[in-house]
């Protein structure tokens, strides 16, 4: 009688914990395939997405790019360059990207100008686009005669207006960038980089959101005089588990331009609720490569405490039953 009621709770367990786990990859599945609506308004494509041109001293550069209206609605546009740039944050502890701090790497927002409908290059130039028609837009760089060495950078900036009535109109959301990287063929190139804090870990909170899902950590600062990509690869392999992940080959690469140290991630959007799996996340930044391993447990929130509530019924179970023998033996031993 005692093996038939172990057995049935051992049963018991076995079930409740596969339904704690299946309702637990439900509500992932559930907020995994929340998405929000998209925006309703302006909406301009940009292409090429960046520009890269070989600097020579005391050299122009023309050439264009396009600006496509997306939207059911003739605009008017502002184009410009502004700095690319980033300030360090010591409250955060990460660089946060901006357009109004200039240095010696973003003087080249200073050297490009763009035709106006007169045919003239200006910095500043104002464009009518009718919807659903595409525009080209020619511009200019003039780099100085004292052009330093290494990398400069600008984003040309296409500001969607909101009024028609005057040359600068209200300046809206849809304000798309173009990332201009130039190369001086001046002096010395130097790339250089440092890698730094390498992390495996499960639990991503943005805001007010947290998501349950392994993600890779690791920092790529740029040392050098001149911009450079580094690359990431996170690669997860079950141990207990039925499914893997690994970082595609368009995944995760970010540009890091000199004086800079940016983060660089990777997630497995679709990590399941239940398993034990091996994670490698390897980072290669210029000729440097650094990688770290960890061993993940995944398992539910509620199987978790459904866990722990069955072992406690068991335990309590078991004592009682071991007192109840004891009882039963000292009856019999009198």
């Amino acid at each position: 009688m005692r093996e038939k009621i172990l057995r049935t709770l051992a049963f018991g367990v076995v079930a409740i914990l596969s339904l704690g786990f299946f309702v637990g990859s439900v509500y992932a599945d559930d907020d995994s395939q929340k998405e929000e609506s998209p925006a309703v308004g302006t909406s301009i494509r940009l292409s090429p997405a960046n520009l890269t041109i070989q600097l020579s001293a005391n050299t122009r550069y023309e050439n264009i790019f396009e600006v496509k209206n997306e939207g059911d609605a003739d605009i008017k546009v502002e184009v410009y360059a502004a700095p690319y740039s980033y300030t360090y944050s010591e409250e955060e502890d990460l660089y946060k990207l901006g357009f109004n701090g200039e240095n010696k790497y973003t003087q080249i927002s200073r050297w490009i100008r763009f035709e106006d409908v007169n045919g003239n290059y200006i910095d500043r130039v104002t464009l009518k686009i009718k919807a659903g028609e595409a525009l080209n837009v020619n511009y200019r760089v003039t780099a100085p005669s004292s052009l330093p060495s290494g990398g400069q950078y600008a984003v040309i900036f296409v500001h969607a207006l909101s009024s028609d009535t005057n040359t600068s109109g209200i300046r809206t959301e849809a304000s798309p960038g173009i990332v201009v990287y130039g190369h001086s063929t001046e002096g010395k190139s130097e790339i250089s980089g440092e890698i730094s804090n390498l992390e495996i870990n499960r639990g991503i909170t943005e805001g007010n959101a947290t998501r349950n899902n392994i993600y890779a950590y690791a920092k790529v600062k740029n040392t050098g005089n001149i911009d450079f990509n580094a690359t990431g690869k996170l690669k997860v392999e079950p141990i207990i588990g039925f499914s893997s992940y690994e970082t595609s080959s368009n995944g995760a690469i970010i540009s890091v331009i000199p004086e800079v140290e940016l983060v660089l991630t990777d997630e497995w959007k679709e990590t399941p609720s239940f398993g034990v799996y091996k994670a490698t996340w390897e980072v290669t930044a210029n000729n440097e490569t650094k990688n770290t391993e960890k061993i993940i447990f995944l398992i539910s929130p509620l199987a978790i405490l459904i866990t722990i509530i069955l072992l406690t019924f068991l335990t309590i179970w078991i004592i009682i039953r071991v007192r109840k023998r004891k009882a039963r033996r000292s009856r019999l031993a009198v």
